[in-house]
């Protein structure tokens, strides 16, 4: 029953409608007896700003950010004299913010998540040699904790500013990281990741050449479906991973971080797939 005490989360982004982040976290705060509601808020570009003051004008407990706005977040967060956490600075996104008595605090838990889902699928990245498509917001978090372990990380995307970018910043962490000018490094790679948004809507195209796929390679996708991609792989007999874990674990960590207890997981889980069975 929502009171005048009930407290409120959110998604931000655009769009939204898509997302299936309110079955699990409506589900979490129910069985814990916690007196809050987690809603989808599809914001303009003009209204982000409005959008996150809100969060503390309106005493949020949190939010989530999503796609387009995880890196355009961090400067709002500066302007308003927020924090934002080590990792996601670094990451240059931020996919969490934390209420905390009125100071917002940026976190990225999709690195994280990402890795728990390849642990949980039996997907090790260490001393692998991997190839991400993609340089957005969704491969910085992945590629911070893909690059601590991996021989040999190649990353490909059309941005050729925001590619550079982050490898010069990954470099940091290991040298073994390169930028590629085409899709075509695949072929050497032992893990194929997908971390743009193609494959999100129907008719998208694959974000790599099909004829450079190859069976014995793991292919991996952040958007959590079946996607072009992984339907191919799947008919050479490859391992594939989509990216339903990756939302799972993220919003477990993030569900930590705005209640400071212990996510019922089990719970959440099973809310999220019978969402997910619905689509």
């Amino acid at each position: 029953m929502i009171t005048a005490h009930t407290k409120l989360a959110g998604l931000i982004g655009n769009p939204v409608g898509h997302t299936l982040s309110p079955s699990m976290h409506n589900a979490g705060f129910k069985h814990l007896g916690i007196d809050c509601r987690y809603l989808a808020f599809d914001v303009k570009p003009e209204m982000l700003g409005d959008a996150i003051r809100g969060i503390r004008a309106l005493n949020f407990i949190g939010a989530n950010i999503t796609i387009p706005y995880k890196e355009k977040v961090i400067q709002l967060l500066d302007d308003m004299h927020g924090e934002i956490h080590e990792e996601a600075r670094f990451i240059g996104a931020v996919n969490t913010i934390v209420n905390d008595g009125g100071r917002l605090i940026g976190h990225n838990t999709d690195g994280r998540g990402f890795m728990k889902s390849l642990e949980e699928s039996r997907v090790t990245i260490r001393n692998k040699r991997v190839f991400v498509a993609g340089a957005g917001g969704a491969a910085k978090a992945i590629t911070y904790y893909i690059a601590k372990e991996a021989a040999e990380l190649r990353i490909f995307d059309i941005d050729t500013v925001k590619l550079d970018t982050l490898v010069r910043d990954l470099k940091k962490i290991n040298p073994e990281v390169h930028a590629e000018s085409s899709a075509n490094a695949v072929t050497n790679s032992d893990i194929l990741i997908n971390a743009t948004p193609l494959g999100l809507h129907l008719g998208d195209p694959i974000p790599i050449d099909k004829t450079l796929l190859k069976k014995g390679i793991i292919v991996c996708d952040v958007i959590y479906k079946d996607t072009p991609l992984l339907i191919e792989a799947k008919k050479l007999g490859c391992k594939t991973v989509n990216g339903l874990g990756m939302l799972f674990w993220q919003g477990v960590i993030a569900f930590e971080l705005w209640t400071q207890t212990i996510a019922p997981d089990e719970v959440m889980f099973n809310a999220l797939m019978t969402s997910y069975n619905r689509l």
